[in-house]
């Protein structure tokens, strides 16, 4: 159901069994999925693609040029997966020409009321992003993370699958899968052993990402000596992302 007052651009594509709330607007070059309801009060700008089954809470803003200062108009993309949830006043910006031309974000993902969501971000799958939580741009949330009320990431940080920020942390540096990090800046504290029991991990994995984290962070090596101690667990799968993790970051992990 579409309501009369909303207003959808003649280019647009909709799905079927799409709802549409009172005083929407739906621009030009945007594609949204069956069965996704889009409340009163909702701007959706493209390009845009959403996915099936999404739901828009009002007053969102989603697709919208960025703020980045050298945006000049380029046709950058956003692209939102399945079955997320957007609530109230998130915002959610297209990418820039500097990076991809691209925002994305997964499936199955709680975006807080309040959230923003800068140009370039890449979100993975079934990540929470609670209240007022702020991604700056060009930076990457892997699956399953979950980061606290008004967390604040700098731009071009990377944040591993399963880690978990608490309530007013600012991240600086890179997030190493697993890890629970808080505070202003934010810093290790232990690992996420509960979400990862909730996720189906093993007693053995859990132990070895504990092994893991003392040897980064708890027995004074550094990055190079830890990683290789790492590698000499007998914890491929589960540790693997881990490594790689740390050897790719480029603006350094969180120590």
């Amino acid at each position: 159901m579409i309501h009369p007052t909303a207003i959808i651009d003649s280019s647009a594509r909709i799905g079927k069994y799409v709802e549409i709330g009172p005083y929407t607007i739906v621009g030009a070059d945007v594609e949204v999925g069956d069965n996704c309801v889009i409340g009163p009060h909702v701007v959706l700008r493209g390009p845009t693609v959403l996915g099936k089954n999404n739901r828009i809470f009002q007053f969102a803003s989603v697709g919208e040029d960025c703020q980045d200062k050298k945006y000049n108009g380029e046709p950058t993309r956003l692209v939102i997966g399945d079955n997320n949830v957007i609530r109230e006043c998130v915002t959610i910006h297209r990418g820039t020409v500097q990076d991809q031309g691209l925002t994305q974000i997964g499936s199955n993902n709680l975006l807080m009321a309040y959230v923003h969501v800068a140009h370039d971000c890449m979100v993975g799958d079934n990540v929470i992003l609670a209240n007022n939580t702020t991604l700056a741009g060009h930076v990457h949330v892997g699956d399953w993370a979950i980061l606290g009320g008004f967390t604040g990431v700098h731009q071009f940080c990377h944040i591993g699958a399963h880690a978990f920020t608490a309530v007013n942390s600012v991240v600086v540096q890179d997030i190493p899968p697993y890890i629970m990090a808080q505070g202003h800046n934010a810093v290790p504290r232990t690992i996420n052993a509960e979400g990862l029991k909730r996720r189906g991990f093993q007693p053995n994995q859990i132990l070895n990402i504990k092994r893991a984290f003392k040897l980064l962070y708890r027995q004074g090596l550094t990055v190079e000596e830890a990683v290789q101690k790492m590698r000499e667990l007998d914890a491929d799968t589960e540790l693997t992302p881990l490594i790689q993790f740390v050897l790719n970051s480029q603006r350094g992990i969180i120590r």
